[in-house]
């Protein structure tokens, strides 16, 4: 089993779990807010802004002998760059206030996820936070375009209010295979074992975020 294969297989019952959380199930209906929807932006605008320093750290807590990455990891930098714009863009775009939510401290959720990001980098395995890009862009290729369209048509926004939400989600299906060949190429089992736990912890992490946005005095 090569090593993509194996981190899918052991990180699909918290795929699994992600996935019955009740505000992604009544999103990919369209059963969603607008004030949910501008809620879930401005949570994944503070974690968003946080992509490219964390993808330089991992570049840089990377031991000698992974620096074979360091392209991939810059290739991705280049592809994240102005990503958090775009959020704010959006909500904007719907009639939200998006310098207000830049301003605004993130919800407990995502700043424990990105505590844990980065945590993982300088007091882990950096290889870890490869299991955070498997969920974001896994959960985004699968569901993000889903969700964009059902939530245009039942809020009956403007497409310029759903740039990032479709975007991401064309844009990480491109990514799917480009990520399976890098891990594949992990050969030691302590990094692939670092991604595998990760990755699990990623998934209740940014599951957290999105019961946050269902129960939003609970998330603060």
């Amino acid at each position: 089993m090569n090593v993509h294969d194996r981190l899918v297989l052991e990180t699909e019952a918290s795929r699994q779990a992600f996935l019955a959380i009740p505000i992604i199930r009544r999103a990919l209906a369209g059963q969603v807010s607008r004030e949910e929807y501008l809620r879930f932006l401005q949570q994944a605008y503070h974690h968003v802004h946080h992509t490219v320093r964390l993808m330089m750290g991992m570049g840089y807590f990377l031991p000698e002998r992974l620096h074979w990455m360091q392209p991939a990891i810059a290739e991705y930098i280049a592809e994240e760059i102005g990503h958090d714009q775009w959020i704010l863009d959006d909500i904007d775009a719907i009639g939200g206030d998006g310098e207000a939510a830049r301003r605004s401290p993130p919800g407990a959720a995502v700043e424990l996820m990105i505590a844990y990001a980065h945590d993982t980098l300088r007091r882990g395995n950096p290889v870890g936070f490869l299991g955070m890009v498997f969920v974001l862009e896994g959960i985004s290729a699968a569901l993000a375009s889903r969700a964009a369209d059902a939530i245009q048509q039942a809020l009956a926004l403007p497409k310029q209010g759903l740039r990032y939400l479709s975007s991401h989600g064309a844009l990480d299906q491109e990514h799917v295979g480009f990520f399976e060949r890098l891990v594949n190429r992990l050969d030691d089992a302590l990094d692939q074992d670092a991604l595998i736990h990760a990755a699990n912890r990623f998934y209740a992490l940014y599951g957290a975020m999105f019961q946050s946005i269902d129960h939003p005095t609970a998330g603060s």
